[in-house]
């Protein structure tokens, strides 16, 4: 008996020593090399084709989840079905010129990341932004200010781009020598900004030199020395080949030149866009195989091209072995994640829930915005306003009051957003009267008046509406959720629950009730919506009476009632729905005068917002086209409005919210103060009213040069840098790159030049005394930019190379160091024994790229 009870033991043994050979990927003290060579030698074809998609599914025979690789974290983790704390818009962050602010606000992001990430896997509820994969930062070189995802990037030089955009992913990857705390990608590679009509088909053909010395800059700097996990491929084509199938871009550079070992995504619906818009392929299968082969390891579509592969194979034109090196890229980042390992293994699993929000990073988003907020004129020291000399101010504008156009694009929700107008009522207390009028929106002068009455409106006897849920995206079959609602007003996050059996991803709903005025009237029904929304009146679809905003006008009779539905789809991204009943004034601004012209100083706020500019958008509308800008122009509504009000000799704030420059020719020769607080997440409002007030001394700096008008700018669709940006730009812009006024003053001296030559490493330092002249503690951005001296070849006039974000208290001095190398301040030539003669450099050190203080020669012996 005993002999049999021995055998019978050892043969569990023997058999669970072979269940843990087989499965050695799930053993996290392997080395990870060895861990993913076992996974992926377990997988079928079929099961490894399923795995180089964003919604890559569970393979459960081996206890691998599902997992979907699309998630966003440009300025806080977006679309989440969580709260979340919303930071200013990527080119806000790049304007506090802080790489410290930028790594903590990556590092409080992927903290809020990692908690919905655990809580999502505990509740089996994953799924699509809900994963550690954020496909951020953009750092696409800003080139022209018509294009609407500008705002995405860190501005127009390639230095600072890149700095930021470090910062950002090491702040988001976090500094665990065996797991990565989120991964980070750079997109969108290469030679991609914008226009967005085209994005999709056109062909960008660019010199070297532009290409070197301009586009793979930033991209370099977070390959080789940030260590980006992730790197995002173009739309668009490079000398004729799609991004993401291009020999140059992702074969010779990418992986050979700068090993990079990473994984690459295509962006979404890149891959079918070579045989259905380039026509450089014949099919799915052509273009799949074409990508594998160029190292796109993982393709984002909702119609997914990588699912030909078995075609591709069959045909010869990839082997499977191919298929295995993007999974083992793919796993190992997922492997470097933790997701295979037990919570206790992985440092960043127990981040609770509690981080979402939390103080600290509500505290620092409210830095943030403070410190983005570039201070553009200040005629006579208008700003800071003296409370003590103030009775009445009057806030106006189609941005004073709204919290869309601080959240920006690609964003999350958190639970509070404080707009500029509810800045200014907190700041100014009970002593300082606040008076608000809208005056236009941001294109068109028909402002909306809430009146809406709950009582006007009923289902089946009770007030509210009906409403019923679909999962599906044409309202088919028997709704999955009907209830009564008071009315629609919802935001949920991709994939939030919204109620029974049914999620915010892929939906429809309707609502419907009837409506029984109080009078015979004209009314107005306002239905905002992220996706799609349609108003219908007894059975007929209505129009909107304005070409941007959802305004539907109703000539209604008393006593009469209207069956009023609203039909609404949900696609991806954020969900929003509103409803609101009204009236409609047609303002002008005369009107708006006549209400504001007693109040002691005017606080405009305009500019435009992320309805207007942005990814590929449906708007077509005098200065806007499919989310670029034919305009650099304010709006023409809010000029009028804006030279009525300087008319009345108030003095005049002008407090622009931009993602982008704009021509600001009128505005600075006659607005006394104008603030630039971009787009600044949930606490912009508070920010701006600080500066304002003096509680904050704005040191923000233009990561953009402010031209005049498109006077000024080439061909939008031409990709070459002549003329461009502050580097080339040979005009004189309205304000420069680097620029932003304080509240204070300050003076350089002592401009120190050391070299240090050693065998193929020749290095310098550059230091510099500052001092705080003016009578308030202020923060000074030191720049410091270089000429490449070198004859015969193409040069920058100027570019950036070494900045600093320093504190400085009144009367304090601080001298500030540059390390410089001669390899990155050396302009790239394609003659690389030319390049070798690069000696000679002028060095620059100021306030902003036309405010030089100092300057100097620096010179390296021998070759």
């Amino acid at each position: 008996m005993k002999i049999k009870q021995t055998l019978f033991l050892g043969l569990i043994l023997l058999c669970s020593l072979g269940t843990l050979a087989q499965y050695r990927f799930k053993n996290p003290d392997l080395p990870i090399g060895v861990r993913v060579d076992d996974l992926v030698s377990q997988l079928t074809l079929e099961e490894k084709i399923g795995q180089m998609v964003n919604n890559a599914p569970a393979i459960e025979r081996l206890g691998i989840p599902a997992y979907n690789w699309w998630n966003e974290c440009l300025h806080g983790v977006a679309r989440s079905p969580y709260r979340v704390t919303s930071f200013p818009q990527a080119i806000a962050m790049a304007a506090t010129w802080d790489i410290h602010s930028v790594k903590k606000m990556a590092d409080y992001a992927s903290d809020e990341g990692r908690a919905i990430f655990h809580d999502s896997a505990r509740k089996r509820n994953p799924g699509i932004f809900k994963g550690l994969t954020y496909w951020s930062p953009n750092i696409n070189i800003f080139r022209d200010p018509r294009w609407g995802r500008g705002q995405e990037t860190y501005g127009e030089d390639p230095f600072l781009t890149g700095a930021i955009g470090a910062a950002f992913v090491k702040g988001i990857q976090g500094d665990d020598p065996n797991y990565l705390k989120a991964s980070a990608c750079a997109k969108h590679y290469a030679v991609h900004n914008g226009p967005e009509w085209n994005r999709h088909t056109y062909n960008a053909e660019v010199s070297d030199f532009d290409l070197w010395d301009t586009y793979l800059v930033a991209f370099r700097e977070l390959v080789v020395n940030a260590k980006v996990t992730g790197v995002m491929c173009a739309y668009n084509a490079f000398y004729g080949e799609p991004c993401c199938g291009n020999d140059l871009l992702m074969t010779d550079i990418l992986r050979k030149d700068w090993g990079f070992d990473g994984y690459v995504t295509s962006d979404c619906g890149a891959i079918e866009d070579f045989f259905r818009t380039h026509k450089t392929h014949d099919d799915a299968a052509d273009a799949a195989a074409n990508a594998v082969l160029s190292g796109t390891d993982c393709e984002c579509s909702h119609n997914p091209a990588y699912l030909e592969l078995f075609d591709a194979i069959d045909a010869g034109d990839i082997a499977e072995k191919d298929i295995d090196i993007s999974l083992k890229r793919l796993f190992k980042i997922r492997f470097r994640l933790g997701m295979f390992d037990p919570d206790e293994r992985v440092p960043y699993a127990n981040i609770p829930l509690s981080v979402l929000e939390s103080d600290e990073h509500k505290e620092h988003a409210l830095k943030m915005a403070q410190e983005s907020i570039v201070l553009l004129k200040n005629e006579d020291d208008l700003l800071p306003l003296n409370k003590g000399k103030i009775k009445k101010i009057a806030v106006v504008g189609p941005n004073a009051d709204s919290e869309d156009v601080l959240l920006a694009n690609y964003y999350g929700y958190p639970s509070e957003v404080t707009t500029f107008l509810e800045g200014v009522k907190d700041k100014a207390g009970k002593d300082i009267e606040v008076v608000y009028e809208k005056g236009c929106n941001l294109v068109d002068n028909l402002v909306f008046t809430s009146e809406y009455n709950s009582k006007l409106f009923t289902s089946e006897g009770q007030y509210g509406f009906k409403a019923e849920y679909f999962q599906n995206l044409n309202w088919e079959g028997e709704p999955a959720l009907t209830r009564l609602e008071k009315r629609p007003d919802y935001k949920w996050g991709d994939g939030q629950e919204v109620g029974d059996n049914v999620i915010a991803s892929r939906m429809t709903a309707r609502w419907s009730t009837v409506f029984m005025p109080e009078q015979t009237d004209e009314y107005c029904f306002n239905v905002p919506a992220d996706d799609m929304a349609e108003l219908y009146i007894d059975g007929v679809k209505q129009n909107k009476v304005s070409e941007l905003y959802p305004y539907y006008i109703l000539q209604a009779e008393k006593g009469k009632t209207y069956e009023i539905i609203i039909r609404y789809r949900q696609f991806a991204d954020n969900a929003e729905i509103f409803f609101d009943l009204g009236t409609l004034k047609k303002t002008t601004p005369e009107d708006v005068v006549s209400v504001v012209k007693d109040a002691d100083v005017i606080l405009f706020a305009g500019g435009i917002s992320s309805r207007i500019e942005g990814e590929e958008m449906p708007v077509e509308i005098e200065g806007f086209k499919k989310g670029d800008r034919t305009s650099i122009a304010l709006p023409a509504v809010q000029l009028d409005l804006l030279k009525e009000l300087q008319a009345t000799g108030k003095p005049v704030v002008f407090v622009l919210m931009i993602g982008s420059a704009i021509g600001l020719e009128w505005e600075s020769n006659n607005i006394p103060a104008i603030v630039n607080a971009w787009y600044g997440g949930q606490a912009a409002g508070t920010a701006i009213a600080d500066v304002i007030f003096g509680d904050y001394n704005p040191a923000g700096r233009l990561p953009v040069t402010f031209y005049k008008n498109v006077d000024d700018l080439g061909d939008f669709e031409d990709y070459s840098m002549a003329n461009r940006t502050y580097r080339y730009f040979l005009g004189t812009p309205v304000y420069p790159f680097g620029y932003g006024l304080s509240y204070t003053s300050f003076k350089y001296s002592d401009l120190r030049i050391q070299t240090a030559n050693k065998e193929n490493d020749a290095t310098a330092t550059v230091e510099v005394t500052v001092k705080n002249t003016g009578k308030v503690a202020g923060d000074e951005v030191v720049q410091l930019y270089v000429r490449d001296q070198t004859s015969g070849i193409i040069t920058p006039i100027k570019a950036l190379k070494g900045f600093e974000r320093i504190s400085l208290d009144k009367g304090e001095i601080k001298t500030v160091k540059f390390n410089l190398d001669k390899q990155t301040i050396t302009t790239w030539h394609h003659d690389s024994d030319q390049a070798a003669e690069h000696n000679n450099f002028m060095i620059m050190v100021g306030g902003s790229s036309d405010d030089i203080k100092l300057t100097g020669k620096l010179s390296f012996a021998g070759k």
